[in-house]
């Protein structure tokens, strides 16, 4: 299962992936591609070429879990397809898998107490 809590980190390739890459064909990818350790515990977001589907992976210290959705009848909101990768927030990350806008999700940034109770 993956919890996208604060402290999870979530990378984002710009470029549509071969479909048809499994665990460790995207493990590679991540390497390669990314120039990131898929045994870091961080998500690793890939997308289709026709956007309506993407891969998520990440390494649950026991584990590669790989995460598959296709959503029907409409297309996943995407950056700009370029080489690279992107972070994205959890917040982000979750408007992302609902089929969301995520470019419209705002962090609250929290401002520091002036006085303590």
């Amino acid at each position: 299962m993956i919890a996208a809590g604060a402290d999870l980190k979530i990378y984002v390739a710009t470029r549509p992936i071969d479909f048809r890459c499994g665990h460790d064909g995207l493990a590679a990818k991540v390497q390669e591609m990314l120039g990131l350790d898929p045994f870091s515990g961080a998500a690793f977001v890939f997308r289709s070429k026709r956007a309506d589907r993407i891969k998520i992976l990440v390494w649950d210290r026991t584990g590669l879990v790989l995460v598959h959705k296709r959503l029907e009848g409409c297309k996943f909101v995407w950056p700009t397809i370029a080489d690279g990768v992107m972070r994205m927030s959890p917040a982000m990350f979750a408007a992302l898998f609902e089929g969301l806008d995520w470019r419209l999700v705002r962090p609250e940034e929290a401002r520091r107490p002036q006085v303590a109770g």
